[in-house]
């Protein structure tokens, strides 16, 4: 029987409080406010396993909440064109999920107005991928070095500086900023706006859409802390905000690089505005995260998880030499520190003895139930398959000795990779073995009924006894599974299948 998944996130409430306070700041601003977008705008997975029942698309839907009043900015950093960059999660440059988000966006019904490539100074890549987007019609803008950054607010705001920038024509009260990651120029293109907005009589406001760190949670709680183990890599660091506590003294959590450049940025926007509009980095954010959690020990429970399995997968980044060794130190300290031990998740030390009783690599799955299904690396499929097909047939109901696929199915296609491929691998990735699976669901109807079980899958977690190939581990998290991984590769090649 399967268990009702708790939760302890009401999104409903989120939603309501949240845009009610997007336009407390419309209105504010009078009728025109830029809001810096932070965190993923689509599938906000970080935030749906830390806050077990937050939608991973929230913003979207308060963005459609918001539709006839808002408009999309897409900023994109040169350098990042230039050096390729890779959404890690999804295995997407950033560019190519610029373009992905887009086509999202607008089949949802939203506008996105415009395109801004940061940081420019004539990057080839970048002037590309601006002429590509040109000629399929849409509004491109680059947008160069600001002039007297970070310290010279004088040359900032003027005609050298923010004023060198093209303005972007916008028509709505909400103009969302956002990008594919951090560090695309997002609040440099608000501030440029906001100098032509003042150059033009509109006296404009700018906001931040915030998410995490949580600023009325504690410093020290989990979600706080997991947030953190999600940016080790930026050297992201949560604190009292100094400047909130000293204008209202009252306790307020924000992270150091937002701390680090606020006086700058008050001095930018008093002498753009010609006042003080933010007293502290917190005033600028909205974020009722706090406001609509439910069950703060779950949450603790799931952000202690989730700092688990940042930490292992620093881990297996770094023996691929895709992590520094102080990204890998920053993630160990903050599971030491919140007592993030194997021991939460079960799957751990069911794949490891599995693994080592049967001498095969393993990866071991926890259903819905509570039940743990292994899957070893076999012949014919990888233990990832293995376990997938294992899971599926017992969520089906299909019982132990049912095979929903019988090797005469999968054994072409080994040939087929193997022998015309060229394959050094003959074992079957899970990817092949699904699309097998589906094609079997035709004329089978315990194949049928197993593939119908696949959505059961997300937000299980999931142990591999060695590093999973690139290509497993995204079809594993297109699933919604949550995997982690001993530092262990499965065999001496170099090049991963």
């Amino acid at each position: 029987m399967e268990k009702t998944p708790k939760i302890c996130f009401d999104n409903d409430l989120y939603l309501k409080l949240q845009s009610e306070n997007i336009n407390k700041r419309i209105k504010k601003f009078n009728n025109k406010l830029y809001l810096e977008f932070g965190g993923k705008i689509f599938d906000d997975l970080h935030a749906a396993r830390v806050l077990p029942g937050f939608d991973p698309n929230i913003k979207i839907k308060l963005l459609q909440k918001l539709k006839d009043k808002a408009e999309i900015i897409f900023c994109i950093s040169s350098n990042d064109i230039e050096k390729n960059k890779i959404r890690a999660d999804l295995g997407l440059s950033y560019s190519n999920e610029v373009l992905r988000l887009v086509d999202n966006l607008r089949e949802l019904g939203l506008y996105v107005s415009a395109f801004v490539i940061t940081l420019y100074k004539g990057q080839p890549s970048a002037t590309k991928f601006g002429k590509k987007l040109e000629q399929r019609g849409e509004r491109v803008y680059f947008h160069n070095y600001t002039k007297g950054y970070p310290n010279d607010v004088d040359t900032i705001v003027s005609e050298e500086g923010y004023g060198a920038n093209p303005f972007i024509e916008t028509t709505r009260p909400l103009v969302v900023v956002t990008a594919p990651g951090p560090s695309s120029g997002k609040l440099a293109t608000c501030l440029s706006q906001l100098y032509h907005e003042y150059k033009r009589g509109v006296k404009a406001g700018y906001a931040k859409f915030e998410t995490f760190p949580v600023w009325n949670l504690p410093l020290k709680h989990p979600v706080n802390i997991a947030y953190e183990a999600a940016t080790a890599d930026l050297y992201d660091v949560n604190q009292i905000d100094p400047f909130h506590f000293n204008a209202y003294g009252e306790l307020a959590i924000n992270y150091n690089r937002d701390i680090a450049v606020f006086p700058v940025l008050h001095n930018i926007l008093a002498k753009i505005t010609k006042k003080e509009i933010y007293k502290s980095p917190t005033d600028m954010g909205v974020n009722m995260v706090a406001s609509a959690i439910v069950d703060d020990k779950l949450a603790r429970l799931a952000a202690r998880k989730e700092i688990l399995r940042r930490y292992y997968r620093a881990e297996c980044d770094f023996k691929r030499g895709q992590c520094t060794f102080e990204t890998l130190e920053r993630n160990k300290s903050l599971a030491s520190e919140t007592d993030a031990t194997d021991k939460l998740l079960k799957v751990i030390e069911t794949a490891r003895t599995t693994s080592k009783e049967s001498g095969f690599p393993c990866v071991a799955l926890e259903l819905p139930n509570g039940k743990v299904v292994t899957g070893k690396t076999k012949k014919i499929v990888s233990a990832s398959a293995a376990v997938i097909l294992n899971a599926l047939r017992t969520l089906a109901g299909l019982g132990d000795d049912f095979d929903v696929i019988t090797d005469d199915v999968l054994l072409p296609i080994v040939d087929y990779r193997t022998k015309i491929l060229k394959s050094h691998t003959s074992a079957l990735s899970l990817d092949d073995v699904l699309v097998a699976l589906s094609i079997c669901t035709n004329k089978n109807e315990k194949a049928k009924k197993a593939m119908d079980c696949i959505e059961k899958l997300k937000g299980c977690d999931a142990h591999c006894t060695y590093i999973l190939s690139p290509a497993e581990e995204q079809t594993l998290k297109k699933l919604g599974i949550n995997v982690t991984c001993d530092p262990i590769f499965l065999n001496s090649n170099l090049f991963e299948e």
